[in-house]
């Protein structure tokens, strides 16, 4: 059977399954990958333009959103796995969805990658540039340490000597990566304001230690987990100077940013629509792709301040006759800065928090024990706890300061969504894990409170 055959055949299996109300992100492809194991290479090769590939722990599918609202600025057709389905079925997915005949609808690929299985989709891409943004603690139950997932990263890189990196100098795991410089087609990006600096490390912080000699690494400044300015007291490896960079920085709560944007000789004043450093780093990733594509600074900031929030990732909505302002928060470094920009807003806080422990989530849960709630602790009004693992991130706020008084354990979500709205006033905040989030979003989709709802 022809390739062109196998992707009608791959279609109708969609099709059918959409139909049937059970969603098919990823079946299409997973289908063509199994009658053509290289359906992602054939396809990639179609796209006159090439591929760019983003991954990291946390900020892949707002990284990716910001990367789209560059490019197609500057009118690039994208295929881009804009549903956020990042492992090989749902990139051989989109892929298919774009095939017209021996050719393809789109210029260039944008992928998001699942960290787990770049190493197995970056050889069949051979993408034009690669940007690895961070490697955090995250599911440890289902990928194992960092610099297990380190290993197969340095695998990509080496299974693409042509490819292009793009790396965050802050992070030392990812800086490392760029270590043989590849004949000079590494870009580098960070932060450059010690105004953003942490007065210390915090419990949840990950890659202290140098890869080559193992010696702890010496902090001049730490911006967000283990992300900073850092040398090797042996003298094995520093923070490289990034090429890309932020200074200037003005955090507006959960609200948005402002920066100012150096790309090498050139800067530009930067007002991102999104909160946080978290997101910052986000716009300097893109930003840096981009640049290494050959975006202008013009583009790449009016790009940047036109982006909106994905869904879930300080999305904010109305329901109830209030305003929901939807923060997942995933792994401790993703928690803490989200409960960081936070604690920025005035006043005190209505927070409907969930925690899941489904496989998408990570089974083990312990990893909130080292999340920061203690800085919002003393400004929390009311806490609405849901979800499968209710009770015990209760007991999590409880310990953190939380008087037991203004917590409330609802563990179905529906329910937990209405007594969160009814039991206060004015603008409530919901921190969901990843499936919570979904689910929460399917729930205000069908209360007309969402647009459209995410495929998983």
């Amino acid at each position: 059977m022809i390739l062109g055959a196998k992707i009608a055949v791959a279609r109708a299996a969609g099709a059918l399954s959409r139909r049937s109300g059970r969603g098919a992100t990823s079946l299409p492809g997973k289908l063509l990958m199994r009658m053509q194991p290289d359906a992602i290479e054939r396809l990639a090769r179609r796209l006159p333009q090439g591929s760019a590939v983003i991954s990291a722990t946390n900020g892949k599918t707002t990284t990716a959103a910001m990367v789209a609202a560059i490019l197609e600025r500057g009118g690039t057709r994208l295929v881009h796995n804009r549903t956020g389905a990042n492992m090989a079925g749902g990139v051989a997915s989109v892929l298919l969805d774009a095939a017209r005949g021996d050719g393809i609808d789109g210029d260039a690929g944008l992928f998001e990658v699942d960290e787990f299985w770049l190493d197995r989709v970056v050889p069949q891409l051979q993408p034009r540039a690669l940007l690895l943004a961070n490697l955090f603690r995250d599911q440890l139950d289902r990928y194992g340490e960092l610099e297990t997932i380190a290993d197969r990263w340095a695998a990509a890189v080496a299974a693409a000597p042509d490819t292009s990196l793009v790396l965050n100098a802050d992070d030392p795991l990812v800086a490392d990566l760029g270590r043989d410089s590849r004949g000079g087609r590494v870009t580098y990006f960070g932060v450059q304001d010690d105004r953003m600096a942490l007065r210390g490390m915090a419990h949840a912080s990950d890659s202290k230690h140098c890869r080559r000699c193992g010696a702890p690494y010496v902090y001049d400044a730490i911006y967000m987990g283990h992300l900073g300015r850092y040398h090797c007291p042996n003298g094995d490896a520093h923070r490289p100077q990034p090429d890309v960079y932020a200074g200037d920085i003005t955090l507006d709560g959960t609200r948005g940013a402002r920066f100012t944007l150096h790309l090498g000789g050139e800067q530009v004043v930067v007002a991102l629509p999104l909160p946080g450093l978290y997101n910052v780093y986000n716009a300097l990733g893109a930003a840096a792709l981009t640049r290494a594509l050959g975006a202008p600074p013009a583009q790449i900031a009016a790009g940047l301040e036109a982006t909106r929030a994905a869904f879930g990732r300080a999305e904010t909505v109305s329901v109830g006759g209030r305003e929901l302002a939807i923060l997942l928060v995933k792994n401790p470094a993703g928690a803490n800065e989200v409960l960081r920009t936070l604690a920025l807003d005035a006043g005190e806080h209505d927070v409907l928090a969930v925690l899941n422990d489904n496989t998408a989530d990570g089974r083990d849960v312990s990893w909130v024990w080292d999340a920061d709630f203690e800085v919002i602790a003393g400004r929390v009004r009311r806490v609405t706890c849901s979800g499968t693992r209710a009770a015990e991130l209760a007991l999590r706020l409880k310990y953190a300061g939380v008087p037991p008084a203004r917590l409330n354990v609802v563990p179905a979500l529906e329910r937990g969504l209405d007594a969160a709205l009814r039991d206060g006033d004015g603008r409530l905040v919901a921190l969901p894990t990843y499936t919570a989030m979904l689910a929460l979003r399917e729930l205000l989709v069908a209360r007309g409170a969402a647009q459209g709802s995410f495929a998983r």
